[in-house]
């Protein structure tokens, strides 16, 4: 059939990494068609994400519809689910429909047919979604003229009122007088907006004058804290050496008192503990 010999040219072109022949459609082989199906899915958009489960009869419905409605959204390909779904020569004509766009897409960049082995390094990269982007800036643009030729409209239909508007103030003899009145003024404001903006620069210049002089005066106050911090560092105070002594004196009270305390608490032990047997004999 001359579209099963042009199928089998574009798929080989696409890179698809087996041989397909005619006998492989003379019986209905439903699993060699999702192959390609989801093989064709793939390489339109790797980031899809429809199941290649088609085990039982639900899942390969399910797997048809999806397919179905991935190409409609996607590429605008319309495919007949139940022709898919025989899995025969007729499938092959909606599988052509798909390897026709793909095909032609490579052809437009100048894309080289793949003949490697692997199939990982045999996925033909072409990008058909500059060409989806191309599609919705033309959308865009196309919305874009008809709202202008909308406000276009609308204006012509003004230019009526607008003609006589524009007559009669060209017709009107021009007053040098006032015009050297409005200039003037218009000069007078633009003046006036500049040395706005010179007094702003002169402020912006004081200023940066201020905080650099704040910045110097900061930095000698923390070099005279900084000088000052060494010099009482270095300096030993003079009540130094009475302070050790006494501290020394305190240490040697604080251990005379651990050891008096631990005694006393030795001898109120052996008390109690005396007492306790004074108790049990009277008992």
């Amino acid at each position: 059939l001359p579209h099963f010999s042009d199928f089998t040219e574009m798929m080989r072109a696409l890179g698809y990494p087996r041989l397909i022949s005619l006998e492989n459609f003379h019986t209905p082989n439903f699993m060699l068609v999702s192959e390609v199906l989801l093989w064709l899915v793939k390489r339109y958009e790797p980031q899809s994400d429809i199941p290649g489960d088609v085990e039982t009869e639900q899942d390969r419905v399910f797997f048809i519809k999806a397919v179905a409605q991935f190409m409609a959204t996607k590429a605008h390909i319309k495919l007949n689910t139940k022709k898919l779904y025989q899995a025969d020569g007729y499938a092959v004509k909606e599988l052509l429909k798909v390897t026709s766009v793909l095909y032609g897409a490579m052809n437009t960049q100048g894309g080289e047919p793949a003949h490697l082995p692997d199939e990982d390094s045999t996925k033909f990269k072409f990008d058909l979604g500059s060409k989806i982007a191309d599609l919705k800036a033309a959308r865009q643009l196309a919305s874009e003229i008809t709202s202008k030729g909308a406000v276009l409209y609308d204006l012509l239909g003004k230019e009526v009122e607008l003609r006589e508007a524009r007559t009669e103030s060209i017709a009107r003899p021009l007053e040098i007088n006032e015009a050297e009145k409005v200039m003037k003024i218009a000069i007078n404001n633009v003046l006036g907006e500049v040395q706005k903006t010179k007094d702003m620069l002169n402020n912006v210049a004081l200023d940066e004058a201020n905080l650099e002089a704040k910045i110097e005066k900061r930095k000698l106050e923390l070099e005279r804290s900084q000088k000052r911090l060494q010099t009482l560092q270095s300096v030993r105070p003079a009540f130094m050496d009475e302070y050790e002594k006494i501290e020394e004196q305190l240490q040697k009270q604080y251990s005379t008192y651990l050891e008096k305390f631990r005694n006393l608490t030795y001898m109120e032990q052996l008390l109690d503990d005396h007492r306790r047997a004074e108790q049990e004999m009277f008992e």
